[in-house]
């Protein structure tokens, strides 16, 4: 407990204002993804609640598209959640990556593992120093978790009114931030340049053979070059 009342202390001593700014650009293209998959469930059929209780529950935008695609296909709902199961199973590795952001009081790590996403993850191990990133994590996923949610909302609520909400462009918002966060820690770190160019072959490579959100859990074998090349440096 008391590592999550040291949080805000944290996120006043890094001066917050710079990732306020930096992180309003991953929630705007969260907030207008959130609103087309709300529309998107209440188009397709589902009621208003579905998309709502699986964006403040579940909370994870890939895992709750295609559990929505899976439902709205006609599939049960063991299929869908199964599906979402294994599009998240790349958290765990995620949950590795900044277990010290989160502290080490399970109140911390509760409320910490729910906003581990690619956005915050990404977010927070571009910043250099372990205070910045604290607060980089706290700030980007407290902001993103209730952007999405309220998209989410708005969008169930505009139900079919926007269309097919394809037209826009969408899909392209989440990964050109993503690209965007990571830049700087591929630019000065030639081992995780090497590991990410790995995964990124191989995700291309089995995009044709493999069932959409696959080739993102493929693409960890990228981390497997990167821990042999760290116990090579070990030894």
């Amino acid at each position: 407990m008391r590592s999550l009342l040291r949080t805000p202390s944290v996120l006043l001593r890094v001066a917050p204002g710079d990732l306020v700014r930096d992180a309003s650009l991953v929630w705007l293209a969260s907030g207008v993804v959130g609103v087309s998959f709300g529309a998107i469930s209440v188009a397709g059929g589902l009621p208003v609640w579905v998309p709502v209780v699986l964006s403040l529950v579940v909370y994870a935008g890939s895992a709750q598209f295609s559990a929505v695609g899976v439902l709205l296909a006609g599939g049960g709902p063991l299929a869908a959640a199964a599906t979402g199961l294994l599009l998240n199973t790349r958290t765990v590795a995620f949950g590795l990556a900044v277990a010290d952001v989160l502290g080490r009081g399970r109140v911390a790590r509760f409320l910490g593992a729910h906003l581990v996403t690619d956005e915050t993850v990404a977010f927070a191990l571009a910043q250099e120093d372990p205070a910045r990133r604290r607060a980089a994590f706290w700030i980007s996923g407290l902001g993103l978790f209730a952007v999405w949610n309220l998209g989410v909302l708005g969008g169930a609520l505009a139900g079919g009114a926007l269309g097919d909400t394809a037209r826009f462009g969408l899909d392209a918002a989440f990964p050109a931030v993503l690209v965007a966060l990571v830049l700087p820690t591929l630019r000065k770190d030639p081992a995780v340049r090497r590991a990410a160019l790995a995964g990124a072959a191989v995700a291309l490579a089995v995009t044709p053979l493999v069932p959409a959100g696959l080739p993102v859990l493929l693409a960890l074998a990228g981390l497997a070059l990167h821990g042999r090349r760290e116990a090579a440096v070990r030894a």
